[in-house]
């Protein structure tokens, strides 16, 4: 079985999800089915593995509604020989797995086009085993996290001293595994039941080579791959193609890709006229009339850049290679090509901002609609959360970020510019849900029936029969350069030092 904690709709639209079904259901020895929050395949007369991807902190908590709906043991400790083996998957488990590990048998960590394959081989190489004997052979899989097999030490005052493994002949460390193929993923699933009807979905880039310093999506991805052109990207367009004709172009900068000019050209093909193409963010950089005309002319109405901020001091702060000018051109550009609106994200309560930074960010926007009038503009904003393996792992969520939310809203809402601001009390827990150990399992599994409430979080941590850092620790304090971290057995692209120095150079 095979779960996404979310609606169909919601679901069928998540490539890696997409991804890993097929990869299982083109398998002979394997019969997969689909579970949503809404509904479900045909459920198999006896399950042996339950799946959960996972792409979003918040969705985390869904796992233990459906574990229980297919009468599941919510614990691992609790599960016998004849219980699925649960395990899960996805760039938040595969970032800091802790606060989950308790639910999860095993725990995925990287890209699924080497970890699948070997880990349901070396599954049928012993799936007469006792479990016990079945988990230490998945233990033996690279990028294999088996959390029952290893158990946190903790001081006297509560600390995390290490995560070590409880037997010998265990890895000591985990290391998050890299698909370097010359093909990325494209869409196994084409359906107007998906949140983006009858589109076929290409990867046309993995990772990100900016090195934003918040950025998870850059940095626990490295390096930054590229299908070629020829026998990677327009063969996967020319699959889907034969099926719908709306073509969405994914990745964290696909403009970056090195033959993505050669790519808009042969979009730009007569052929592809009735053909409707859309792209994920954009590097703000990277906009030209070009592709401002051809994304026009194939029926996209707008682009969506990342800013980060209005101010340049916190761009170099985050290393966030954008200049103010360029911002200017990229707008002028989608508008001389033909589209109609821009979309920037950015955020609040970086480390170091100042109100002064926010100040810069309403005023680039103000400015950005008086120099390109007609062009509607959006601005989406988040408070900065730390994420694991990324340099500003060490700083904490700045309660300030929720007064400068309403500071943007004050300036940009009564001059006619679409604010879209993420809940600030949600950034909250979805920092308690990244920067946490295995400690958090218990209020996890406390906070059901509440989760979707952020009063019942709260609640449940101060209420926790298990004792807990404070509050304020996980969420807002800047930790350490020393401090042991809850992912510290598990290895991702760059190494602890590395990180640090890149944040200490950010901060400098």
């Amino acid at each position: 079985m095979l779960a996404f904690p979310s609606t169909y709709t919601v679901g069928i639209t998540s490539l890696g999800y997409q991804v890993v079904w097929a990869t299982l259901a083109q398998r002979a020895d394997v019969d997969v089915r689909r579970l949503f929050t809404d509904q479900g395949d045909p459920q198999h007369r006896h399950c042996d593995l339950f799946g959960l991807s996972l792409s979003w902190e918040l969705d985390g908590p869904v796992l233990l509604d459906l574990l229980e709906q297919q009468r599941i043991p919510i614990w691992a400790s609790e599960r016998g020989d004849n219980d699925p083996i649960v395990f899960g998957g996805g760039p938040v488990l595969t970032a800091n797995p802790e606060p989950l590990a308790p639910f999860f048998d095993a725990v995925l960590l990287g890209d699924g086009e080497l970890l699948l394959p070997a880990f349901i081989d070396a599954l049928q190489a012993c799936k007469t085993a006792p479990r016990h004997e079945r988990l230490r052979r998945l233990a033996a899989v690279p990028g294999v996290y088996v959390p029952s097999l290893y158990a946190p030490r903790y001081s006297e005052g509560g600390d995390l001293l290490a995560i070590e493994p409880i037997e010998a002949g265990i890895p000591e460390t985990i290391e998050k595994q890299t698909w370097r193929g010359n093909t990325l993923s494209h869409s196994t699933v084409i359906t107007p039941e998906a949140a983006w009807p009858s589109i076929h979905m290409v990867e046309v880039v993995r990772s990100c080579p900016e090195l934003c310093r918040f950025c998870l999506a850059s940095y626990l991805t490295l390096p930054f791959r590229t299908p070629s052109l020829d026998d990677g990207l327009i063969p996967a367009v020319e699959k889907g193609l034969g099926a719908t004709q709306r073509l969405g172009l994914l990745g964290a900068s696909v403009t970056q890709h090195p033959q993505f000019g050669d790519l808009l050209q042969w979009l730009d093909q007569d052929r592809f006229e009735d053909t409707r193409v859309s792209v994920s963010s954009v590097r703000a950089a990277t906009v030209t009339p070009e592709l401002g005309r051809i994304l026009a002319k194939r029926g996209s109405k707008s682009l969506t850049i990342a800013i980060e901020s209005g101010s340049e001091r916190m761009r170099e702060v985050v290393n966030k290679k954008l200049a103010t000018e360029e911002i200017y051109a990229a707008a002028r550009y989608a508008k001389e090509g033909g589209l109609s609106g821009l979309k920037l994200y950015g955020m609040a309560g970086l480390p170091s901002e100042g109100e002064d930074d926010i100040e810069a960010t309403a005023d680039l926007l103000l400015q950005l609609k008086k120099a390109s009038p007609g062009l509607r503009l959006s601005l989406g904003v988040s408070t900065f959360v730390p994420k694991a393996h990324t340099p500003f792992q060490w700083q904490g969520v700045r309660p300030e970020a929720e007064k400068r939310l309403k500071l943007l809203a004050k300036r940009l809402k009564p001059k006619g510019i679409d604010l879209r601001p993420e809940s600030y009390g949600w950034s909250v827990i979805q920092a308690l849900l990244s920067r946490s150990d295995r400690r958090l399992a218990h209020v996890i599994a406390a906070v059901r029936g509440r989760h979707e409430k952020l009063g019942g979080w709260k609640q449940a941590y101060r209420e926790a029969e298990t004792p807990l850092p404070p509050w304020e620790d996980v969420i807002h304090s800047a930790w350490e350069a020393d401090r042991v971290l809850p992912w510290e057995h598990l290895k991702g692209p760059l190494p602890k030092a590395t990180l640090r120095k890149h944040h200490d150079e950010a901060l400098a």
